[in-house]
This record gives structure tokens, C-alpha cells and sequence, in this order.
């Protein structure tokens, strides 16, 4: 599993550089997210543009790392194609995660809006101006 990993401001950004995420690469995926943990930054945003495919077994290595990071450190999903995110909204995942339509700028993170700290107001939609596209609904 190939995955390219920078910080982002006060965030880690960590691109999947696959266009599937599936049963044959979700095991690859959870050991590079294992040790991509191991950088600092929070968030961490995971870039999912280039990601056409994914399974049931990709949507729980996606679940699994959040398990990981922790309650502390969210993550947050960016960029996600159609496909994708059509699979997110059937499984109400996008219900638990915050999802952007893009990666966020650096100067929308840290600052108390949407994005930022994965556990205020539970809206969705953003905050109006500079919304970076962002949606999270309570969990």
C-alpha cells in the first residue's frame, strides 16, 4: 500500500496513493496507517482522491485506523470520489467521520472551525465563511 505522509500545518496529511481500497490491500493499508501513526500532528487528514474502489473490508481498515488514532487525534477523510462516498453515506459512516471536499487549508486548521478539534457541535454544513467543505454529523 502506497501512502505519501507530510505534516499540514498543524495536521499530519497522509494521501492514499492507490485507487483501490479493498480486501486484497486492507491489511497494507492498516500497517502503513500503523506506522504513520507514529508522526505527529493532529488532525490527521486522509486524502482519498485517488481512490475509485472501496469494500466493506477497505471501509473497516479506514475504521480501524481511527480506532487507533484514537479519541485524541481524529481523522478526517478528504477529497473522496463518488463511489466512495456513496459507500460512506449507505453505511452511515459519514455520520462518524468529518469529511472534507477537499484537503482543508492550513489557515482552517487549529483555529476552532470546522475540521479542527473532531468533537465541537456535531453541525453539519460548516460555519459559514471560509467552510472548507467539511460536514460532521453528531455521532
Amino acid at each position: 500500500m502506497k501512502l505519501s505522509i507530510k505534516p499540514h500545518g498543524p495536521a499530519l496529511l497522509i494521501r492514499i496513493e492507490e485507487h483501490r481500497l479493498d480486501a486484497a490491500v486492507a491489511l497494507g493499508f492498516k500497517d502503513a496507517m500503523r506506522e504513520a501513526a507514529d508522526q505527529p500532528g493532529t488532525p490527521v487528514l486522509l486524502d482519498m482522491s485517488q481512490v475509485d474502489f472501496l469494500d466493506s473490508s477497505g471501509l473497516g481498515s479506514v475504521v480501524a485506523a481511527m480506532k487507533l488514532l484514537g479519541p485524541g487525534r481524529p481523522l478526517e477523510l478528504c477529497g473522496l470520489t463518488a463511489n466512495v462516498a456513496k459507500v460512506f453515506r449507505l453505511t452511515r459512516m459519514d455520520s462518524v467521520f468529518a469529511l472534507h471536499e477537499r484537503v482543508p487549508p492550513v489557515a482552517a486548521l487549529g483555529n476552532g472551525g470546522r475540521g479542527s478539534t473532531g468533537s465541537g457541535g456535531g453541525t453539519q454544513g460548516g460555519s459559514g465563511s471560509g467552510d472548507t467543505g467539511s460536514t460532521r454529523a453528531s455521532a
